[in-house]
């Protein structure tokens, strides 16, 4: 049965549906997917298109590209949901992935110590104690994300390297009973270089992007501030947009990303 694709840009519509043909299941891990001659013949477009689709998700790292053999369906990247705050470990387990969690670093120090001026983004005096903590996390032991994150201590006093290996959503809500309201983001894309690039298992000046955010319980209070990056081969983010809104930002004005849930 012939797919019809109506509207334009056709290329657009159809990276989304073989997007969908992926996320569906119906192409497993590893698996050989659609050729050029079958995309044209499945959604009635011309052969340039369908190449032009392809390349688009080789590009993205959703397939891959074998010279001579054809185009294969690489591991599903994992969603990155921009409405609410998800536990990576939640996310790679939903994508059917095995999540881990490397502890590279964990420091109890003064705010005024720390590297970058965290005291004003916390709402914590200088003298205030804080954790600073690295952590890489891993989905079938593939690096995806680099975390670089301040945390304010007496909120969770006494954390430990074996805690911080797991989700630290769970441990701040179940251990702690901390009622995390959500968090204010800024994403920006990067290029990933020197050690960062390393720790995540790319090339220097691969894509990928940093979140910016600042967590907070309730009553507004600043419970993290993180610098985290994600492979941008790994990752994708995804959002619903409500009703067109007719207010438009001022010339030069930064669009935000809330994140707040």
């Amino acid at each position: 049965m012939v797919k019809q694709l109506v509207r334009a840009p056709i290329y657009q519509q159809l990276n989304e549906a073989l997007r969908e043909f992926i996320r569906s299941g119906e192409y497993e891990v590893n698996s050989q997917f659609l050729t050029e001659r079958q995309i044209c013949e499945q959604f009635n477009v011309s052969r340039a298109t369908a190449n032009k689709a392809l390349s688009n998700l080789v590009a993205e790292g959703v397939l891959e590209f074998k010279k001579g053999v054809g185009t294969f369906v690489r591991g599903g990247v994992l969603d990155y949901d921009l409405r609410a705050l998800v536990s990576f470990t939640e996310k790679a387990l939903t994508a059917g992935k095995k999540p881990s969690t490397q502890v590279l670093h964990l420091e109890v120090l003064l705010a005024k110590d720390a590297v970058i001026d965290v005291a004003q983004r916390l709402g914590v005096h200088l003298d205030e104690v804080i954790y600073y903590i690295e952590r890489l996390r891993l989905a079938d032991d593939k690096p995806v994300i680099l975390e670089h994150r301040y945390v304010v201590n007496k909120f969770c006093p006494d954390l430990t390297t074996d805690e911080l290996a797991g989700s630290l959503y769970a441990l701040w809500t179940e251990k702690y009973r901390l009622d995390i309201t959500g968090a204010d983001q800024r994403i920006h894309a990067v290029p990933l270089r020197g050690d960062e690039a390393r720790l995540l298992g790319v090339r220097s000046g691969a894509a990928g992007f940093q979140v910016i955010s600042t967590g907070y319980l309730s009553g507004g209070v600043p419970l993290w501030w993180e610098q985290t990056l994600f492979r941008g081969d790994a990752y994708e983010f995804h959002n619903r947009l409500g009703p067109v809104q007719t207010a438009r930002p001022a010339a030069g004005m930064l669009l935000d990303i809330d994140n707040s849930s």
